[in-house]
């Protein structure tokens, strides 16, 4: 299969200029810390729609002829996609149908609506969704847009790479999360044709990791299962287009843990001040996870940042807690009047937060005249959770379990 060219990529970039954003790159200390150099953010999650699948859609419906575009265009996304796609044809005047899953956030839905796209749900699985809009296609005449498996949105997506390459051009290491590939096979047909040495490596949640095998395989392979709080990246089974840029042009698959996602996001949150989708911050957790992989200086990219804010509060508690940041601690303490008073000025003395606290008097263990305490406590990470326990012994306080 021929491999989407340098001057390819170029012309998308001329094509998308005013209709993309160049977005920033952002120093990022901690990571650079974490990593042994410097380390930059690449912040597709401020891109127009929330990530960088504007570009890819853009690019793609561009190239329409008249025909085609009179027809309309149908797509199915569980969000970005939908998202970029509904822009593209909103900007270019083509009619677009969007079907998105049944139990689509509702924040996702309603800016794809925004754009202008007739959306329908449909299915409880991306699967069934997909197939319904390849459906609608065959029956209308509606030219399919694919989420990843296009020259052209491959193309699109590799614009990322040269405002790479234009904004830090010394560049050794550039990360990527990878679902179908369509980012990192653009970012690696663009940096590669001009900077071979550069490694380019891409990031999937351990739990939705079907390009590991697939490469191992030398064709792609579908996944039985993907779970991942990743699921701007969790696809099934890579495209015969990407495959063959990712096989020969990639220098790596990296793999990440959904507790790195949690730290990874909130890190970006406290730290960067940017908000990005779990999908979008794989790269950060694989700097987390594997710093020896990169040579310095390396450009993380944040792929997208469309969160619905219930899961972004389930996710900082989780991110908290991967972090060290919260403790839980089953106290035993006698049953009279100050004894609770007692510990938790104990513990307003060690500087930790009390989040729930509640009494059991109904325990098998407990002896006569005793008390459990189960209390939860926010504290400023895995040192100072240490130092809370070690110092509530010393005060005397029997310290039945912690977690």
């Amino acid at each position: 299969m021929r491999l989407v060219g340098l001057d390819r990529i170029r012309d998308a970039g001329e094509q998308l200029a005013g209709i993309a954003r160049r977005t920033p790159l952002e120093h990022s200390r901690v990571l650079g810390e974490h990593c042994g150099g410097e380390v930059f953010l690449k912040c597709e999650n401020l891109q127009r729609t929330g990530s960088f699948k504007l570009r890819g859609a853009y690019v793609r419906l561009l190239a329409l002829d008249e025909a085609r575009r009179a027809a309309g265009v149908v797509a199915a996304s569980a969000g970005n996609h939908a998202q970029g796609v509904a822009l593209a044809a909103s900007l270019l005047g083509i009619h677009a149908t969007v079907f998105m899953p049944v139990r689509v956030p509702l924040p996702k839905l309603a800016a794809t609506k925004s754009y202008g796209a007739d959306v329908r749900l449909h299915g409880a699985v991306l699967e069934e969704t997909l197939a319904a809009a390849r459906e609608h296609a065959q029956q209308t005449g509606a030219e399919f847009i694919h989420p990843y498996d296009h020259p052209d949105i491959v193309a699109g997506q590799g614009t990322v790479g040269l405002e790479i390459l234009e904004q830090l051009p010394e560049v050794r290491s550039i990360v990527v999360p990878t679902g179908g590939g369509g980012l990192v096979a653009g970012i690696a047909a663009a940096v590669k044709a001009e900077h071979p040495h550069v490694r380019v490596l891409a990031v999937q949640a351990e739990q939705a990791a079907a390009w590991p095998v697939s490469l191992a395989a030398g064709k792609p392979v579908r996944l039985a299962e993907a779970q991942t709080m990743a699921d701007g990246i969790a696809v099934g089974e890579p495209g015969p287009v990407t495959f063959a840029h990712v096989a020969e042009l990639v220098d790596g698959v990296l793999t990440v843990s959904e507790e790195a996602l949690s730290r990874a996001l909130l890190l970006c949150l406290e730290r960067a001040k940017l908000v990005a989708e779990p999908a979008g911050v794989a790269s950060v957790a694989a700097l987390l996870e594997h710093p020896e992989q990169v040579r310095s200086p390396t450009v993380a990219v944040l792929s997208g940042g469309n969160i619905d804010p219930l899961l972004l509060l389930q996710l900082i508690q989780h991110g908290m807690g991967s972090a060290g940041r919260y403790l839980s601690l089953r106290v035993r303490l006698p049953d009279r009047p100050g004894s609770l008073a007692g510990l938790l000025a104990k513990l307003g003395e060690l500087s930790a937060n009390v989040l729930d606290i509640e009494h059991s008097r109904i325990s098998g263990a407990l002896g006569l005249g005793e008390v459990d305490v189960e209390i939860s406590l926010e504290t400023r990470g895995p040192e100072h959770r240490h130092y809370v326990v070690e110092e509530l012994g010393a005060a005397g306080f029997t310290v039945a379990a912690e977690g």
